[in-house]
């Protein structure tokens, strides 16, 4: 039986088709090392205690019915202050938007911003964007970006584009690669952004819209400083939509409790959006975001762990990776900048296994480091890229540490087995 073409027409995701794989192993006793999924294990990163206990207090106090359409007062005054604080960017509550994580918000980004068959353009790799655009029944550019650029697009990039494009959804850090934008970078194209603007305000055209996608902004490493494009450009405030949250600095992922914010007019259509979807965090874990977020030494403290645990993980691949480079490997990784992953290329197309098999696609690849390295990493094709690139995420969110010697050990044999 058929079903609209809209659904039909929906790609599956990759990595849930590695993660099948991968229980399969599991299902048959194999210990199997899954580096693929942008999670957290709670058993190696619980959520912050503070946290914790306010969502206990919350059900316990029998906050339990609906929250506010547009997110409780208390959070988004909570948000407000916290971002006037760290980020020296000044949005009202009524300016900020709570949803159930990032995902309904960047769907309402879409659906607000742009009308069927208005054109998108987006980077890639990067994390579902091709899906959004799908669903919301738009066109797409899609920038295909470059290792020598750490992934990143620039200015020179984006520019050809401009007059024919709605919206730019950019995110930094980035998923899948854990790389940023610098500060010349990001100035370039906001002034494009801004630029292209006077001139549809001057023709009366529909303006163009920048997604600022910064979930991962609070997990930097070493020298590396996050960049917003308000802050650098202030003009850009009127077309750029934040989306942001508590998932990935705090280890929330199951949590669920995101934000928007942005010019009034979109995040009240955005409300509106969502107001019929009902795609609310909770209540009590909005209360106890916000209570939590008001405790600047817990806060302090948790995100100085967290990311001391992380790029510990992080400059352990990395490190492991140099060493197999160095030794004549044909794989290199990036240097990881932020967030949890490792941007990692295996070079290995046309290499024979010790048992006669060529390995022909990157299909094959993923698959020959999974069966023989027990080593699961998702290839950046799933991010939008083409299905040639060698180039994989690694995310570190799941590893022990005791496990890096392990896994490097696996992945050497398995290279060494290849001709």
């Amino acid at each position: 039986m058929k079903t609209s073409k809209l659904a039909e027409g929906l790609k599956g995701s990759e990595i849930i088709k590695i993660a099948g794989e991968v229980n399969v192993m599991k299902a048959q006793g194999e210990v199997v090392y899954n580096q693929t999924i942008g999670d957290f294990d709670p058993s190696i990163f619980p959520i912050p205690s503070e946290l914790k206990s306010a969502i206990v207090d919350a059900y316990e106090n029998h906050e339990t019915n609906y929250p506010a359409a547009n997110g409780m007062e208390s959070l988004r005054k909570s948000v407000s202050d916290y971002l006037s604080s760290h980020l020296e960017l000044q949005y009202q509550p009524n300016e900020i938007l709570i949803s159930g994580g990032a995902r309904p918000l960047i769907y309402a980004i879409y659906q607000t911003i742009l009308d069927i068959d208005d054109t998108v353009l987006y980077p890639v790799p990067s994390w579902n964007n091709d899906a959004y655009t799908y669903l919301a029944r738009n066109k797409g550019i899609v920038i295909e970006t470059k290792p020598e650029n750490k992934f990143m697009p620039t200015a020179e990039d984006i520019k050809p584009y401009l007059k024919q494009v709605n919206l730019i959804s950019l995110c930094s850090p980035l998923n899948p690669t854990g790389t940023t934008f610098d500060k010349k970078t990001l100035l370039e194209i906001s002034n494009l952004i801004v630029g292209e603007n006077h001139r549809r305000a001057d023709a009366g055209e529909k303006p163009l819209y920048l997604l600022y996608d910064q979930i991962y902004w609070q997990l930097t490493y070493g020298g590396i400083e996050h960049y917003n494009p308000v802050s650098l450009v202030p003009e850009i405030r009127d077309y750029t939509i934040f989306v942001d949250g508590i998932s990935k600095a705090f280890a929330a992922t199951g949590v669920r409790v995101g934000w928007a914010f942005g010019p009034l007019n979109v995040i009240e259509k955005m409300k509106a959006m969502l107001s019929h979807i009902g795609a609310w965090a909770p209540k009590a874990e909005q209360i106890a975001t916000a209570d939590f977020l008001n405790q600047g030494e817990a806060v302090s403290k948790y995100i100085n762990h967290i990311k001391t645990e992380l790029n510990y993980r992080l400059i352990a691949f990395y490190d492991g990776f140099e060493r197999l480079k160095n030794a004549g490997f044909p794989v290199r990784a990036i240097q990881p900048e932020a967030a949890l992953y490792l941007t990692v290329q295996f070079d290995l197309v046309g290499k024979v296994t010790d048992l006669g098999k060529r390995l022909i696609s990157i299909q094959d690849v993923t698959s020959y480091l999974l069966q023989e390295a027990k080593l699961a990493v998702v290839p950046f094709y799933a991010f939008g890229a083409s299905n040639d690139s060698n180039w994989f995420r690694l995310s570190v969110g799941t590893a022990k540490k005791e496990d890096i010697e392990t896994i490097f050990k696996l992945l050497e044999g398995a290279l060494q087995r290849l001709q």
